[in-house]
């Protein structure tokens, strides 16, 4: 399927930006993008895989929700995901959503398991990040590897809505319309878990910024964000 390779590359890039944003170490965490109700590209694991930071266009492969492969030869080689079912039910919940990153950003995970409860502390440092966590980020509280659609709906269940979820003790799911958005969403997670840390670290207490600020933190705009931020994070990966 050629007209696939502009998606399998989009993929691949957001692994390795994923990767160089010390979101995922050595070979753990994925990355999935819908192609239709049926099929999704999604980062597979070869025998000679050599992680998440080296992946090639070759390794998003197309598969059936049911994880099958979604044409002749695609899964020749390749293994899906044991966590499939965190793509496949995040994607047949929510429609909307094209794109699922399940990663493992160790500040988020330490933050979490320290009690530190993820909330806008900050404003106009990064905005898209302090509205994704205003009213807080959900949390899954099960740290199970979820390989079942059992606990793919539980997780879906416990992101009540939300585009980010915090695994406990695992990592985090972020689901978007786009490839882009939910490695960006992701990052911005990661920006506030770390700065939560320092905050403790320093004796501090993590507070949430008043509410009369967010009539001045407007969204700008995808051309001034996210648009802008993927450049910049395509640019980073050439400069490694």
């Amino acid at each position: 399927m050629g007209e696939l390779a502009p998606l399998r590359a989009e993929v691949a890039q957001a692994c390795r930006v994923a990767a160089a944003r010390g979101l995922v170490d050595g070979t753990l965490g994925h990355i999935s993008a819908r192609v239709d109700d049926e099929h999704l590209l999604i980062r597979c694991r070869s025998d000679s895989d050599t992680g998440v930071a080296f992946t090639r266009p070759d390794d998003i492969r197309l598969i059936r929700f049911d994880g099958s492969p979604g044409s002749t030869g695609e899964l020749d080689g390749y293994e899906v995901p044991n966590e499939l079912p965190i793509h496949v039910e995040t994607l047949l919940a929510h429609p909307e959503h094209r794109a699922v990153a399940h990663l493992h950003p160790a500040a988020v995970v330490a933050a979490d398991l320290a009690g530190i409860r993820i909330e806008p502390i900050y404003g106009a440092f990064d905005i898209p990040g302090a509205r994704l966590a205003r009213g807080g980020v959900p949390v899954y509280p099960r740290a199970v590897l979820i390989r079942t659609a059992e606990l793919g709906k539980e997780m879906v269940a416990a992101m009540a809505g939300r585009p980010v979820v915090i695994c406990r003790g695992h990592g985090i799911t972020s689901a978007a319309a786009t490839v882009p958005q939910a490695v960006l969403q992701a990052i911005s997670l990661d920006q506030l878990a770390c700065m939560s840390l320092r905050i403790r670290s320093a004796g501090g207490t993590c507070r949430p910024i008043d509410e009369s600020d967010w009539t001045d933190l407007p969204n700008l705009g995808p051309a001034f964000t996210a648009e802008a931020a993927w450049r910049h994070e395509l640019a980073r990966l050439e400069w490694r």
